[in-house]
């Protein structure tokens, strides 16, 4: 074994080390992948996933905590030593574990990173903070930011945007988001479906509104679950599962899927209507997964790599009958799916997206059919990608007309567009604008 491993058998240890990746900048999604091969036993997969997405989405109240309870920091000298004593933290406050079990457990975590030096000292910290904890909790539920575990600027752009409702969005955003599946309705009927996850022992249910939405009582392993393998469903939130349908797809339609990767929508689209597809993301390495979930559920598509924004390079010059624009944005709208979203994304980086999003929508315009729809959406609660920008280009486009096409129960912030936010009717937070061209 490398001595910068940690004990196979520790998770607690595989996930402070992991966390610390997270925190420096690399995906979650990325690092869990990469760490849970490691662990044989369900079980500990399972453990590993709810500490390092509990550890991310409550950083930046515990990393404050932990401010207060040493005299000389740890997060530089020591990241994975710091990250493991904010795990311990989240294990008796997040988690609930018994006090006992969390805290001999964090030690012994120490002692399987190889740096016992630290037990002693893990130890002392996490004691402290239950003989502390009412106190401690008052000290940082006094700063915002600690308080609801989310950056400053994001607390300022929700206060802007969503000032009636920003307290519910960080409520929701600092909850588990359930799981939600997609029927392939070209390989399997929604009911027979449910009777086969109830046969299973899988609690799951249907959802109104959703002709093929299904709704897990509990997060499971979606490959083990009867179905998977011959392609019955998909994993896709709710509120994701609007953009085929607001698409308005009809057979023989010429279709353009202008940011693919992974494919999920790609797939809705192609389960949804015979049409002819083309897949396009800017990424050749994520072109590949296209193609696994494609072939999955038993669907073909031409998939290629290009540009969005530059389509001299890819596009052969016939229009498109629907074009769906899946943007780049800051996803502050599925926080509660992948909390290291508040680790990672920045104030400054809106301006970026917000011009790379126009860059692809006047790019593509171009490239609609007379009559044909185009749908921008977005997983973001800014106005500045949304609203603002819908504004912006029926400002620049005067052969764009918004389409009063909203999914039922969500917000109407302007004509043409519809927002849910974060944990409103279960889903995550999305944008949707339809747009037909004129002439």
């Amino acid at each position: 074994m490398n001595v910068s491993e940690p004990q196979a058998a520790n998770v607690r240890a595989l996930a402070a080390q992991a966390l610390a990746r997270i925190v420096r900048g690399e995906s979650l999604r990325a690092v869990f992948a990469a760490a849970a091969p490691r662990l044989a036993d369900a079980r500990d997969r399972a453990l590993l996933s709810s500490l390092l997405h509990e550890g991310a989405r409550w950083w930046l109240r515990y990393d404050a905590a932990l401010d207060r309870l040493l005299q000389r920091p740890l997060r530089e000298r020591e990241a994975d030593v710091h990250a493991l004593a904010l795990l311990g933290l989240v294990q008796l406050d997040v988690l609930r574990q018994p006090e006992y079990a969390a805290v001999a457990a964090t030690v012994e975590a120490v002692r399987a990173l190889r740096k016992p030096k630290f037990a002693g000292l893990i130890n002392a910290l996490l004691r402290r903070w239950l003989r502390e904890r009412a106190g401690l909790l008052a000290e940082l539920d006094a700063d915002p930011v600690a308080r609801s575990a989310h950056p400053r600027w994001l607390l300022d752009a929700l206060a802007r945007d969503w000032p009636d409702e920003a307290a519910a969005i960080i409520a929701a955003d600092n909850a588990q988001a359930p799981l939600w599946l997609r029927v392939n309705r070209r390989r399997a009927r929604r009911e027979e479906l449910l009777a086969r996850f109830a046969e299973a022992g899988v609690e799951a249910q249907a959802v109104a509104d959703h002709d093929q939405a299904i709704v897990l009582a509990q997060s499971v392993d979606v490959t083990r679950l009867p179905g998977y393998a011959e392609g019955a469903f998909s994993v896709q939130d709710g509120a994701a599962q609007f953009a085929a349908p607001l698409l308005d797809l009809a057979a023989g339609q010429r279709v353009l899927d202008a940011c693919a990767a992974p494919g999920g929508k790609s797939a809705h689209i192609l389960e949804s209507a015979d049409v002819r597809l083309l897949a396009l993301d800017g990424d050749a390495r994520r072109l590949p997964r296209i193609a696994e979930n494609l072939a999955r559920l038993g669907l073909a598509a031409d998939i290629r790599a290009g540009d969005a924004a530059a389509p001299a390079s890819w596009w052969d010059g016939k229009p498109f009958d629907r074009i769906l624009i899946d943007a780049p944005c800051s996803a502050t709208g599925i926080v509660r799916r992948q909390p290291d979203i508040k680790l990672h994304r920045r104030a400054a980086d809106i301006a970026r997206l917000v011009d790379e999003q126009s860059r692809i929508l006047d790019a593509l315009w171009p490239l609609l059919a007379p009559r044909g729809r185009l749908v921008y959406a977005t997983c973001s609660v800014l106005a500045d990608e949304n609203t603002q920008q819908l504004a912006r280009l029926l400002a620049r486009h005067a052969d764009a007309r918004p389409v009063d096409a909203v999914p039922p129960g969500w917000h109407r912030p302007s004509e043409g567009g519809a927002q849910n936010l974060p944990g409103e009717h279960g889903m995550d937070g999305f944008y949707y604008a339809a747009l037909e061209k004129v002439n």
